[in-house]
C-alpha cells in the first residue's frame, strides 16, 4: 500500500524507536522453532536501533542464544484505541555486546532511560543485547502502511564520533544547569504539560526527553555531528521556545 502524500514514514519510525520503553519482543523456541512473545524495557543506541538488558535465565534470552534472530514491536501507546494508533514491527538479530567501547555506550543510554536499572544492571547473569535491524514494518492508519529498509529510519552516526564522546557530559549539563530550557522544550516546542523534564540522550538528530514515564523525543531542525554543534542548537531551540513564550529562560551554554 502506497503512504499518503504528507505522510513521513522515516521520521515516524524514529520518533517510534527513540520513545518507546517497552516492546514485544518475539524469540524463536530453543529446539522447537515455536514462536515465544515476551514483554521487554529497551532503550535507544545513538543510531537509534533498540538496546536490551536482560538476564541469561529468561527464556526469550535463551531463544537468543539458539537463534539470534527476533523481531521487537513497538507502539506509540496512544490513549483510546491502540489499533488506531502507529506502530513498528522491526525485525533483526540480537547480539550480545562484547566490545568494551561499545558496551559502555549501551550501558549509559539504557540506564539513561531506565534509571532503575541501577539496581540490577551489574548482576552477573543480565547482558545488554543490541537488535540488528533488517527491516520493519511500520503501521500508522489507513493508507500509512509501508516497510522500511535500515537506512531509511537509522541514525547517521559514522562522521558523530565527537558527539557521542561528549554526550554524556552534554546530558548531565543540561540536567544540573539548564532544567528551566528543558521545561520549555516541551511545553511550547512540543505541546507537552510542565514537569521535571530531563534529558536522556542526544544524537545527530535530536533530544531524548522523560519526566517520569513520560517520553518526549525534539528533532533538531538540521542535523549536528559535534558538541559544538549541539550546543548551538539547543540555545537556538531555546531562542524559539521564548519565541512562543515572551520568557527568559537562561539558554544552555
Amino acid at each position: 500500500m502506497q503512504p499518503a502524500a504528507d505522510f513521513n514514514p522515516s521520521k515516524l519510525a524514529r520518533l517510534l524507536l527513540r520513545r518507546s520503553r517497552q516492546g514485544a519482543l518475539a524469540t524463536l523456541m530453543a529446539g522447537s522453532g515455536d514462536p515465544y512473545c515476551s514483554l521487554v524495557n529497551v532503550a535507544s543506541h545513538p543510531d537509534g536501533s533498540p538496546i536490551l538488558l536482560i538476564s541469561r535465565l529468561a527464556l526469550h534470552t535463551k531463544n537468543i542464544l539458539g537463534d539470534a534472530r527476533v523481531s521487537l514491536m513497538l507502539d506509540e501507546r496512544a490513549e483510546g484505541d491502540p489499533l488506531e494508533g502507529s506502530r513498528i514491527m522491526l525485525a533483526g538479530r540480537a547480539e550480545e555486546e562484547s566490545d568494551a567501547d561499545e558496551l559502555a555506550i549501551l550501558r549509559r543510554r539504557y540506564l539513561n532511560a531506565h534509571p532503575s536499572a541501577e539496581l540490577f544492571v551489574d548482576f552477573k547473569d543480565f547482558a545488554f543485547f543490541r537488535i540488528r535491524p533488517l527491516g520493519l514494518h511500520l503501521v500508522a492508519g489507513f493508507g500509512r502502511i509501508i516497510d522500511l529498509k535500515p537506512e531509511q529510519f537509522l541514525t547517521d552516526i559514522s562522521d558523530a564520533e565527537t558527539l557521542l564522546e561528549a554526550e554524556q557530559g552534554a546530558i548531565e549539563h543540561m540536567n544540573e544547569d539548564h532544567l528551566d530550557a528543558m521545561n520549555l522544550y516541551a511545553t511550547r516546542l512540543l505541546g507537552a504539560d510542565s514537569a521535571d523534564w530531563r534529558c536522556t540522550g542526544c544524537d545527530p538528530d535530536g533530544i531524548d526527553m522523560a519526566a517520569g514515564a513520560k517520553v518526549l523525543r525534539l528533532d533538531f531542525p538540521e542535523r549536528v555531528t559535534g558538541p559544538g554543534g549541539v550546543r548551538k542548537m539547543l540555545v537556538k531551540l531555546v531562542t524559539d521556545a521564548r519565541a512562543t513564550d515572551g520568557g527568559s529562560s537562561q539558554a544552555p551554554v
